[in-house]
């Protein structure tokens, strides 16, 4: 709980994630949505073929933006753990040769 209220525990990325699940349902139902409505109304190809499209490259949209906001917050715990390590002394890359 003091991770929480010290800001040092993020809660963002989980929020992340049920936005993305959101993102995804309301892509899925706009595309049904246009689906349905292009094929109610004479000449309406383009909105059942905008409404297919939606389908398909909106849940792919959608992760690829949260992905990115993702990266912001795994560059965060990097740097946190860099900054963790050089507090106890030790080298950040302990790997490389001295």
């Amino acid at each position: 709980m003091d991770k929480f209220l010290q800001f040092d525990r993020m809660i963002t990325p989980t929020i992340i994630k049920v936005l993305f699940w959101i993102g995804v349902a309301l892509s899925i139902l706009s595309g049904l949505s246009m689906i349905i409505t292009g094929t109610g109304q004479y000449g309406g190809g383009f909105a059942v073929l905008t409404g297919l499209l939606t389908i398909v490259l909106g849940p792919l949209l959608v992760r690829v933006y949260c992905e990115l906001l993702m990266v912001f917050f795994k560059m965060h715990e990097s740097l946190k753990n860099i900054e963790e390590r050089l507090a106890a002394g030790s080298r950040p890359f302990d790997n490389r040769p001295s």
